[in-house]
């Protein structure tokens, strides 16, 4: 019983101790890797900083193109519903109780009905225009930053190499390999931080403009049927005159 409870016991300790050197690990893992970063130098910052407006950029935008879709089917036929009986002020409010793009661009063609078709297809393209400013919103600014990102990057990496260089002649050359070889992966840090973040903003970028080419395309696509709706009685009226 004794032994029993001795070889217990020292399971236990054995288990504990592995534990502990696993966290062990593990701690210094992370503080390896928060020292690389900051092995990088000053030009980090900027890096770290660029980083974090491209994250905010990529929700706030997705976010955004989400909420903005619509079943334009839908949509439609509602308003057709309330044109054809007449109701012009009905369709007004139902547009302004719907926060999407489709249901601004519309509202400012019902507002127009009456007057000329001319002047509709104007106050409607005008409205998509703004519309798809709205959605294009801050998307230069992932541009910038898939572009200046990997810049800084480089910068960096080029500011380390001419202090390594400048170490080498203050030591007339007489300089341990490793020591150089440190100097130079230490300047390479910011190259790949700034590699990193250009490629994943430039992918979002991508990502993103793809989501906005194909609203616009469903907003230009509505906005002609919705044309077509106004038309429609117009001509139907045209035939009956004929008719007659």
């Amino acid at each position: 019983m004794f032994q029993l409870t001795t070889f217990l016991f020292q399971q236990q300790s054995d288990t504990s101790a592995a534990a502990d050197t696993l966290s062990l690990a593990a701690g210094q893992d992370s503080m390896s890797i928060f020292s690389l970063l900051v092995e990088g130098g000053v030009l980090m910052i900027p890096l770290f900083a660029l980083s974090i407006l491209a994250v905010y950029v990529i929700a706030e935008r997705w976010r955004f193109l989400n909420n903005s879709r619509i079943e334009i089917d839908s949509f439609l036929r509602t308003i057709e519903s309330m044109l054809k009986d007449g109701d012009r002020q009905r369709a007004l409010t139902y547009c302004d109780g719907i926060d999407k793009p489709l249901a601004r661009i519309l509202k400012a063609g019902i507002r127009r009905l009456g007057r000329p078709i001319r002047d509709i297809e104007d106050a409607i393209r005008n409205a998509g225009k703004k519309e798809i400013f709205f959605l294009e919103n801050r998307m230069n600014w992932l541009a910038t930053i898939a572009g200046v990102a990997p810049l800084i990057g480089f910068t960096g990496t080029v500011t380390g190499m001419i202090e390594a260089f400048m170490d080498i002649q203050s030591l007339q050359g007489n300089v341990n390999p490793s020591v150089l070889a440190g100097g130079i992966w230490e300047a390479l840090i910011t190259t790949a931080a700034g590699l990193i973040v250009g490629i994943v903003a430039l992918g979002f970028y991508n990502f993103l403009l793809g989501k906005i080419n194909r609203t616009v395309h469903e907003l230009e696509n509505a906005s002609a049927d919705f044309i077509e709706l106004l038309q429609t009685p117009s001509k139907i009226e045209k035939e009956r005159q004929g008719v007659i």
